[in-house]
């Protein structure tokens, strides 16, 4: 007999990727555009903050999240006492862990785009009379479509299924932050692995679905610009 199943860790899941996403898209998009045109020396320094998260272990920066968006650190203490928001074990601090942990998966595909853009195609936009500001969204992002459909479904569906950090500051709070990838690694705690195997092919499909739009969009548009042929 098929067990039932409880949509609401997906619900709760998309939820949080579609939030991450957005907000991820307007906080990575100038670190990305500075990096790629940038010849400070401090740019290799840079670099290596933001792709912390790809090498640090999840229950390592799962728990400096943790404690620094607790009651007891300034952070933490600022926002429960002036906005009366708790961060930790709560929607709105799996957000903003999702943020941090997510943040490379971003930053790196947009960075990359904007790098292999042709030099005298933004020379040409300043000489224009284009601001920094105009050239980014009117010639830089439409110039790099795939690596921006990219950045934008990577951190979507590496947010929803992330796990370490997520229950480290979330915990597993039905209908609050218990996500898709929780849930799963409760039902294996209780050795229900027939819900868990239903639960695990959905994020299967789910990811290989993400996967193959992905890598369709650009082959289709590798094509259409003759690339590989």
């Amino acid at each position: 007999m098929m067990p039932d199943i409880d949509l609401e860790p997906f619900i709760l899941s998309f939820k949080l990727a579609g939030i991450t996403t957005l907000v991820l898209f307007f906080v990575a998009l100038p670190v990305a555009w500075w990096l790629s045109q940038t010849k400070c020396r401090c740019k290799p320094l840079v670099e290596a903050v933001t792709s912390m998260p790809i090498v640090l272990p999840p229950s390592v920066l799962g728990f400096y999240i943790l404690w620094a968006l607790s009651g007891n650190s300034p952070v933490g203490a600022f926002f429960e006492e002036y906005f009366g928001v708790r961060l930790v074990f709560s929607f709105s601090g799996l957000v903003v862990a999702s943020i941090l942990y997510s943040f490379p998966f971003m930053v790196q595909p947009l960075q990359s785009g904007f790098e292999s853009l042709a030099k005298n195609m933004l020379e040409a936009a300043y000489l224009g009379g284009k601001s920094k500001i105009v050239t980014l969204f009117r010639v830089a992002l439409p110039n790099i479509k795939p690596s921006l459909i990219t950045a934008l479904i990577i951190t979507f569906a590496h947010t929803v299924g992330e796990f370490g950090v997520v229950l480290m500051v979330g915990g597993s709070i039905p209908g609050e932050t218990k996500v898709a990838s929780v849930a799963i690694y409760e039902f294996v705690e209780i050795m229900d692995y027939e819900t868990a195997h239903i639960y695990s092919a959905i994020m299967v499909l789910m990811s290989f679905a993400v996967l193959l739009g992905v890598y369709s969009f650009n082959y289709r548009h590798n094509r259409r610009i003759g690339i590989g042929r």
